[in-house]
């Protein structure tokens, strides 16, 4: 496995690039389960539907509320999406990554924190009962997901002995953490749905409140939201794969094209999942976080820890 080094200053500038068309081609394959579950015809006009929809906020009208802080609503509005480029900055493409950092896997997390706060404030923002309350869903369901999702990095680390992204995927030559950090790897991958506020996690923009953080947005600013949304589950897809698959190792391929193999298969069952699943209420979502998810992640970065500590116990006997 070809060890993962910092790429050239341009790639800072694929990056998001290439995650807006990750994110591009996962809001397709959602127009595509939709299409198929009304018995529409699968056909370029559904492909096209995103595109389409965006030019279509691009040109739209600007909603304004009486005394909101508008400062406020679109700095957080922006930080969404700015907050999912960042985390991708750390995700290597093969045996390349735009940014190679020691504390490459506290970084994703940091971003996912700043998009958490940025959510927050643009509910507050529009001083609107529906963006405040639709706010405060997402920051319960954050406090619900957050520390099993830190749990999940911090096993990797474990295994790792490392906060390196690079580091990660050279210590699965052999044998993947997804093998052996089953749990792990779900919580992450539950974890990353929640922090898109997408599909069975999206009470933060549902219905009932009539949009929630979404409700008064529209045109550049909503557009920015729901653009920010697929990057951060493109991100997250993106991120599991040095994290718990391998990185860019498997036989014949480039490791480049075995990153984006990977990414997309994540991403692929990220969407059916988003696509077929019922909201889940908030209630409900703290109670499994709290009771369940928390003990499992915290059992498997024990046993991780036990297997790590003998693992070096044994090469220190020898």
């Amino acid at each position: 496995m070809s060890p993962v080094q910092q790429g050239p200053l341009w790639t800072v500038l694929l990056v998001p690039v290439l995650l807006g068309t990750l994110a591009l081609c996962g809001a397709a394959f959602a127009r595509i389960l939709e299409a198929r579950a009304d018995g529409r015809r699968i056909s370029g006009v559904v492909l096209a539907a995103p595109l389409a929809e965006s030019g279509r906020l691009l040109v739209q009208q600007r909603r304004t509320v009486v005394a909101s802080d508008r400062f406020l609503a679109r700095t957080g509005v922006v930080l969404v999406p700015v907050a999912a480029v960042g985390a991708a900055l750390v995700v290597p493409l093969g045996s390349t990554a735009a940014s190679d950092l020691s504390v490459g896997i506290v970084w994703f997390n940091a971003m996912e924190i700043v998009m958490w706060a940025a959510l927050w404030m643009a509910g507050w923002g529009t001083n609107s009962v529906w963006g405040l309350v639709g706010g405060y869903r997402f920051v319960v369901q954050g406090m619900s997901y957050e520390l099993p999702h830190m749990f999940a990095l911090i096993t990797v680390a474990t295994g790792a002995a490392s906060l390196s992204v690079a580091d990660a995927v050279a210590a699965q030559d052999g044998l993947w953490f997804v093998v052996w950090m089953p749990v792990a790897f779900m919580a992450f991958l539950l974890s990353s749905l929640a922090l898109s506020f997408a599909g069975p996690f999206d009470t933060a923009t549902g219905r009932d409140v009539a949009g929630g953080v979404l409700a008064e947005f529209s045109g550049v600013d909503r557009l920015l939201l729901l653009a920010g949304r697929w990057l951060l589950l493109a991100a997250a897809a993106a991120m599991s794969v040095p994290l718990f698959l391998g990185g860019g190792a498997g036989p014949l391929l480039p490791p480049w094209l075995w990153t984006v193999l990977k990414t997309v298969a994540v991403l692929g069952v990220l969407v059916w999942v988003r696509s077929r699943t019922a909201t889940v209420r908030m209630d409900r979502f703290a109670e499994f976080g709290w009771i369940v998810l928390i003990p499992l992640t915290l059992l498997q970065a024990l046993v991780v820890a036990v297997v790590v500590v003998s693992r070096g116990t044994s090469m220190g006997g020898m």
